[in-house]
């Protein structure tokens, strides 16, 4: 069993920065896609942003791409998203996932078998 646990949600006020965490554990270190996907009340679970378990290979949402870096520490098991330029926009409950397979450019929650339990992200206007 894979658990995945996502940290570094909060309040901020737009224009500002968050930092997520999403730390790996469990059976078997991921080694495929991992990723983040958000979603705000009353809306599909959307993607963010992804990469392949080397960090070699990244893709984002056109709604945030330039203003977030998704990125990864092996050593650690760990997944980092850094959110800077936060727009009211951006909020919504953001959820780590990932999956074993190697799937460049994986933007659909069915692709990815685990999921955290997300964090929430407030932006104020």
């Amino acid at each position: 069993q894979v658990q995945l646990v996502e940290s570094g949600g909060g309040l901020v006020q737009a224009g500002g920065s968050l930092r997520l965490s999403c730390a790996a554990s469990g059976r078997t270190v991921i080694r495929g896609t991992l990723g983040w996907f958000r979603q705000a009340p009353g809306k599909e679970r959307d993607f963010v942003a992804a990469l392949s378990y080397s960090g070699s290979r990244t893709w984002y949402a056109d709604s945030v791409k330039g203003r977030f870096t998704i990125s990864v520490d092996n050593t650690k098991n760990t997944l980092s998203l850094q959110m800077n330029s936060l727009v009211p926009e951006d909020a919504a409950v953001y959820y780590c996932a990932a999956t074993e397979l190697w799937i460049v450019g994986a933007i659909g929650a069915t692709e990815y078998a685990y999921w955290g339990q997300g964090t929430q992200v407030t932006v104020s206007s």
